[in-house]
């Protein structure tokens, strides 16, 4: 997630659009809230909590140029996904059983 500024925010979470909501809303107190981080700019998916926890720490380690290169090589715009997030979410409500395209990189387990 990042600011309009560009102040850059990592984290994991069990539920994506839950999570970029409170942030938007600062209803957590901290980081985001003091930097005003409120767009969703970036996230990977994953079934294994242990393995999001360590892509988390993997990516918070990198010098911001990287994590930058990250985020350009999937939203080159710099677009809040969370609002796409949201529309994908209420078209399967609508629409029960019609696939989601979801947002994936490429395998970063390897770098």
């Amino acid at each position: 997630m990042a600011s309009e500024s560009g102040v850059l925010y990592t984290g994991v979470t069990n539920d994506l659009e839950r999570r970029a909501t409170q942030h938007r809303q600062k209803l957590v107190p901290g980081f985001t809230a003091r930097y005003n981080v409120q767009k969703l700019l970036y996230y990977e998916l994953y079934g294994d909590i242990r393995r999001a926890i360590a892509r988390e720490k993997q990516i918070k380690g990198w010098v911001r140029k990287r994590k930058v290169a990250l985020i350009e090589s999937v939203n080159p715009s710099w677009n809040d996904l969370a609002i796409e997030l949201h529309k994908a979410r209420s078209e399967s409500l609508q629409n029960p059983g019609t696939p989601r395209e979801i947002l994936r990189p490429g395998n970063w387990d390897s770098e």
